[in-house]
């Protein structure tokens, strides 16, 4: 299943279940339609299948996703993306048979030819900030131009246009959009 590509992607960590319906209700009332639940915590794979089942206008993927096991769990849970830091073949693959967008992290080119190979055109740029930001991709787009990236990572509101004005960028990934967010819920209380 290949996914509409959302143009903001919140990354959201679960620390417990009860936050999930206040962070999904923030970003929905900020209009963002997408979250990224990381594997970070024991209740991912339960946070996922609750945002799957009580959310079903939110596209709702799985992130931090760094191995077969984990992805096994998070599409079990109903994800309908798998994201990872860097690039792992086992993933893919999964994610390949399954039908399921896959957007592993590359930032070498080694990495960008390892995800061409394996099928991927559009990966995880992390982190960004680290990597040389908006000038790398810039960098990397000449060589690979039928690549498209989601740059996380030290994106935020003083750079967000830019990164959003270049046209190989396919989304922005970060938790800065679960903070905003939930800023906003508050001083709307």
């Amino acid at each position: 299943m290949v996914i509409k590509m959302e143009k903001f992607i919140p990354v959201v960590v679960i620390k417990e279940m009860g936050e999930t319906d206040k962070i999904l209700t923030a970003l929905k009332n900020s209009g963002i339609n997408c979250a990224e639940i990381t594997f970070r915590t024991a209740c991912a794979a339960e946070a996922i299948k609750y945002a799957v089942k009580n959310y079903p206008d939110m596209l709702i993927g799985a992130g931090t996703v760094i191995n077969a096991q984990q992805c096994e769990a998070a599409l079990a849970a109903g994800a309908a993306f798998i994201v990872s830091p860097g690039l792992s073949v086992e993933v893919a693959k999964i994610c390949k048979q399954r039908n399921i967008s896959y957007y592993p992290g590359c930032v070498t080119p080694t990495e960008i030819m390892a995800a061409l190979d394996l099928g991927i055109t559009t990966v995880k740029f992390f982190p960004a900030n680290i990597y040389g930001g908006l000038k790398a991709l810039k960098a990397l787009s000449a060589p690979f131009p039928q690549v498209k990236f989601i740059p996380t990572g030290g994106v935020d509101r003083g750079n967000i246009d830019e990164f959003l004005a270049f046209d190989k960028v396919a989304a922005i990934g970060g938790s800065f959009f679960v903070k905003e967010a939930l800023d906003k819920m508050e001083v709307e209380k």
